[in-house]
């Protein structure tokens, strides 16, 4: 947790103390609250070691809306950091497969497919990195109304087998590693709307790439500092 002896928006060393508890820095001119810090840095550990907003609530003895507002915070914050590390990466040659994911309680309803969830995931050297594809929601009323769900359905599960977008070279490698790490984080939600699915899989990727102690450090510098 932030020592107090640094600034925590600017990092330098010379830290006024107000009277009424709060920091002042002679640098950046800022003013805040220890306490609040303390209780940002806590919710961000809590992110990054995977706890749910209601345990970390629980645990924290803070409000479950709190906490569910700023993991909303450090997961726009895991987007943008990802977007970032992208542009820095994308010279690089990469590896790319497409992946299908579909929640397990739908993939046995043909009509769940408009429901799915495609994505291209990229390798850059070890870095992961995923683009997200457009959905069928939009065809889904069109192919309900011509009764075609089923050969749609049947059609698309054919198409996933024969001409699926490969470009990867290793049977087992990081992208492969990246869809089981992805499958078994996705469950923890149980359940994400497609609204949303974005920003969870941005977290997801996030923290594959990233040790949590990585993570509280970027999403610290993210927050506080806004690169």
């Amino acid at each position: 947790m932030h020592s107090h002896k640094r600034c925590i928006y600017c990092e330098h060393d010379h830290l006024y103390l107000l009277e009424d508890g709060r920091i002042k820095c002679s640098r950046c001119k800022k003013k805040y609250s220890p306490k609040r810090v303390e209780k940002i840095l806590s919710i961000m550990d809590s992110f990054t070691h995977d706890e749910s907003a209601r345990q970390a609530s629980k645990r924290l003895g803070l409000s479950y809306v709190s906490v569910h507002h700023y993991f909303d915070i450090f997961r726009q914050y895991s987007a943008k950091i990802s977007e970032d590390e992208y542009e820095a990466l994308r010279h690089i040659t990469c590896e790319y497969e497409e992946y299908y994911y579909l929640e397990r309680a739908k993939r046995n309803r043909p009509e769940a497919v408009f429901d799915a969830h495609n994505f291209l995931t990229f390798d850059y050297d070890g870095h992961i990195y995923n683009i997200l594809m457009p959905t069928l929601q939009r065809y889904r009323d069109q192919f309900i109304d011509d009764d075609l769900v089923e050969v749609y359905s049947s059609e698309f599960n054919r198409f996933k087998r024969k001409s699926r977008i490969i470009k990867v070279t290793r049977h087992l490698n990081k992208i492969v590693a990246f869809w089981d790490f992805f499958e078994a984080s996705i469950v923890r939600y149980k359940g994400v709307s497609s609204e949303n699915f974005p920003l969870y899989l941005k977290e997801i990727e996030f923290k594959f790439n990233h040790a949590p102690d990585s993570q509280q450090t970027l999403l610290e510098r993210y927050y506080f500092r806004n690169p």
